[in-house]
């Protein structure tokens, strides 16, 4: 177990959190027809302004919908960055939270990138702010930084490496073969599944998701006894007590695939329960259980759904499309920073993909 001294002994708190239902609630309601006819024009205004959607995972089942089916991308950040990277669209028009329209941004800064709102932020992002994240570094710049990807891009532009939570482990595990001491930000769940599992040195910031610090383990051992015979899904980004319970762990799209593989017909998962969408597609026949996160301590902020995702929806999309607003806008000068240290993620995950394939895909 890591110690409690191997994390900062301060934190940035995270005030003024919008609850999801009330995000929910607010976004406008529609009926079939009226539906159609905005996802119609969506699509056109799509197409007319030679421009592809990315979303994430976490976004409501009616983006992710809508992105499929123009041919756009539904995925972790990890892919979506490469996607937006490789695609030949002139703008780029990203679901999700604002770090993950930076991210296209820093990769593809001759592209036009939108958002359906600007205000989706990331509570990782917030309590992770550069100036007080920088006066860390310094203190410690016998490290090697590595901060997850949902950092700002003023962030990223401090740090060696970028990381998603894909291939944390197999970047962390590398650098500790190389003898590097690493400093790592800001998710410190994540951070210290990583450290247990690669027993790599590492100095961690006290920062954490109000998604996924909300997942209790009384209340998820009262759930197992409900469903004995369910498979425990579990991202890394929940408390220790919490992962250790589960019988997979993995990034968003390592569980996707979990729910596909496992013979388990029911599934207990543990994250953003808009993942749910993209699991009931590959894995029709299983019954998707959301882990709890009530009980000692839990006071539900998000109830299992991001509320900075929740923000995205149909109309703000439509609106962006017809107004060109929510821009997102990078110095050149932080872009060139953060380029280097997402670029390094890029090229290591293509590593990783050369050794899947030269062993077989196995």
């Amino acid at each position: 177990m890591t110690s409690r001294s191997n994390i900062a002994d301060f934190s940035i708190p995270v005030t003024n959190v919008p609850r999801t239902d009330s995000i929910i609630a607010a976004i406008p309601m529609h009926n079939p027809s009226e539906r159609r006819a905005l996802i119609a024009e969506i699509k056109s205004e799509l197409k007319r302004q030679n421009a592809v959607l990315v979303a994430h995972y976490y976004t409501s089942a009616d983006l992710q919908e809508i992105t499929e089916e123009t041919g756009g991308y539904v995925s972790d950040s990890l892919d979506m960055a490469r996607f937006g990277n490789e695609h030949s669209a002139s703008t780029l028009v990203v679901a999700g939270v604002r770090f993950m329209g930076e991210t296209a941004k820093i990769l593809n800064p001759e592209k036009r990138v939108l958002m359906p709102t600007l205000e989706a932020e990331c509570s990782l992002d917030l309590g992770c702010p550069v100036k007080e994240f920088s006066e860390f570094c310094d203190q410690h710049p016998d490290r090697t930084v590595v901060v997850y990807a949902n950092t700002s891009a003023e962030v990223k532009a401090r740090a060696d490496y970028v990381v998603t939570s894909s291939i944390a482990v197999k970047l962390i595990e590398h650098l500790d073969e190389e003898g590097k001491k690493v400093l790592w930000a800001p998710d410190k769940h994540l951070g210290r599944y990583i450290e247990r599992v690669t027993g790599a040195d590492m100095l961690l910031w006290d920062g954490s998701c109000i998604v996924h610090d909300e997942f209790k383990s009384r209340a998820l051992g009262n759930l197992i006894e409900q469903y004995p015979e369910a498979a425990i899904l579990v991202h890394p980004e929940s408390p220790e007590e919490v992962i250790d319970m589960a019988d997979v762990v993995g990034s968003t799209t390592q569980i996707i695939n979990a729910a596909q593989t496992l013979p388990n017909k029911q599934l207990i998962v543990a994250t953003d329960k808009g993942i749910f969408y993209k699991m009931q597609q590959v894995a029709p026949d299983k019954e998707i259980i959301e882990a709890p996160t009530g009980g000692a301590g839990a006071t539900c902020r998000s109830c299992a759904h991001c509320p900075w995702m929740a923000m995205n929806s149909l109309d703000n999309l439509l609106s962006v499309l017809k107004t060109g607003g929510n821009e997102i806008h990078i110095s050149e000068k932080i872009r060139i920073k953060a380029l280097q240290s997402t670029q390094r993620m890029l090229d290591f995950a293509r590593s990783l993909d050369t050794q899947v394939l030269s062993h077989g895909n196995a």
